[in-house]
């Protein structure tokens, strides 16, 4: 299974990504309901890794608290094209902690994990590999009018282990299981 775990976007907040996505006009909105804050890629792990995964994560425990998105940035390219999103600025202690506790848990748990530097941001679109030069332009005029845009105070409630379904309309997001902050 391809996996992932994450921080949920709480629906409001995601809606305010949506609708800015929608007013871009260029690629594809990430759905409300596909918006979060990966904490760590798992990439294809079988199910019985990832039973033992959740058992660890549910250790976990770390405290609630909030965070900011704050200015577009873009990420990529990958095999879909660049995607657009708000990066966390700043990043808070308490999700530093997290992501390090999450990785620690997954490691404990036998996993090998990509080791790349945490930069946490939420993806609210993809973008095709190619723009035209119309494209371009509304990108251009996208950025300027949306490229400061921020969100405040996203409270952090749940850490969730996320199964990813890759269609052909987008991948699809199955909470496997759902664990609590404190």
């Amino acid at each position: 299974m391809r996996a992932f775990i994450a921080l949920p976007l709480p629906p409001s907040d995601a809606e305010v990504l949506e609708a800015m996505a929608d007013r871009l006009d260029v690629g594809r909105a990430v759905p409300s309901e596909n918006m979060h804050l990966t904490l760590a890629f798992l990439g294809d792990v079988p199910e019985a890794e990832l039973r033992e995964v959740a058992e660890a994560l549910e250790t976990l425990a770390p405290p609630a608290f909030s965070f900011r998105l704050s200015g577009v940035q873009s990420f990529g390219p990958n095999e879909t094209g660049p995607s657009l999103a708000l990066a966390v600025d700043p990043v808070p202690g308490a999700l530093k902690d997290l992501h390090d506790r999450v990785r620690s848990r997954c490691h404990g748990a036998g996993l090998v994990l990509e080791r790349r530097r945490f930069r946490p941001h939420v993806t609210f679109a993809r973008l095709p590999a190619r723009l035209t030069t119309e494209e371009d332009n509304k990108l251009a005029a996208f950025l300027r009018h949306e490229g400061a845009m921020h969100v405040d105070d996203i409270p952090a409630r749940e850490v969730v282990l996320y199964e990813s379904i890759l269609t052909k309309d987008g991948p699809v997001y199955e909470p496997l299981a759902e664990f609590p902050l404190a």
